[in-house]
């Protein structure tokens, strides 16, 4: 297959140097001047895009993506797949999508979850929307940069599925970590804490894969002083996202809402920008009730 890959920064360079290592013919290009295993730099977007069987993006917002569909849905060539990785807000992905149905093109938006490592590792999970076709046309793709792609629906549904999931770490995080803070001041042992939690009531991704104390559970970011896996300054964009859905769908988040407030305190005003999301505990463990 011929493929055009647009936005060669930390998740899409591993992820096209996975498809070309599989054995496709990738055309990469990006802002910056970058060299990735077996992709071929093109000198614009356009010429990533002309003549690709498929087309990939990875940006860094819904402006962005906006700015590259309007440069490059008319040089691709019809019946061509447009597989948007971003991840942006809903309503961009379902305006971008149109534009390229209405083009003659396949589009797929499909965010990913994995991080760098899972970009790297091809073990991605991609979340889909599109039609039913379009999908079908990635998936062979989705298979090589990833372990798992779920259709979730229509176009939009993928930013959708993206936002919520990531809703729901920002606020289990934030619990996990006020959760060890509090154990600390009432002075129950951390490893007894995760003994109990991870196997009871409060089970969760946060605690159990993830875990935000150093030392504790399975190894994480923590155990490296909190160097970026996933980081606070990522979370914070997705929270938001999800609180610019919440509006426009009129849906009532008060937790999404608390967790986008702190993560924004914290980036923004305290010292979390640059680190992991999960270093929201050193956080609270310096902070009293007030």
């Amino acid at each position: 297959m011929k493929i055009g890959f647009i936005g060669l920064g930390n998740m899409g360079a591993p992820m096209a140097a996975n498809l070309a290592k599989a054995g496709h013919t990738v055309t990469g290009f990006d802002m910056a001047p970058i060299q990735v295993d077996g992709v071929t730099m093109a000198s614009s977007a356009t010429g990533a895009a002309r003549e690709a069987d498929i087309v990939i993006t990875m940006l860094p917002n819904g402006a962005i993506l906006h700015s590259v569909a309007e440069e490059i849905i008319p040089a691709m060539q019809q019946g061509a797949a447009f597989i948007d990785c971003s991840t942006v807000d809903v309503d961009s992905a379902r305006q971008v999508a149109a534009q390229a149905a209405q083009a003659g093109l396949m589009p797929v938006d499909a965010p990913v979850s994995g991080g760098v490592g899972g970009a790297a590792a091809g073990t991605l999970t991609f979340m889909a929307g599109g039609s039913v076709e379009a999908f079908e046309k990635a998936a062979p793709l989705f298979e090589i940069m990833g372990q798992k792609a779920v259709h979730c629906g229509e176009a939009g549904a993928g930013q959708a599925a993206k936002i919520c999931n990531n809703m729901i770490l920002g606020v289990t995080m934030i619990a996990t970590c006020e959760a060890f803070a509090l154990a600390d001041k009432l002075g129950l042992d951390r490893q007894k804490m995760f003994d109990v939690v991870s196997t009871s009531s409060g089970y969760s991704w946060s605690m159990n894969a993830y875990c935000p104390a150093p030392g504790v559970g399975p190894q994480s970011p923590s155990d490296n002083g909190y160097q970026p896996g996933f980081a606070a300054d990522l979370m914070l964009k997705d929270l938001r996202l999800s609180q610019q859905a919440a509006e426009s769908a009129d849906a009532d988040t008060p937790l999404g809402q608390h967790a986008t407030e702190l993560y924004a305190r914290f980036v923004e005003q305290e010292d979390g920008s640059g680190r992991d999301f999960s270093a929201m505990l050193p956080r609270f463990e310096k902070r009293g009730r007030g």
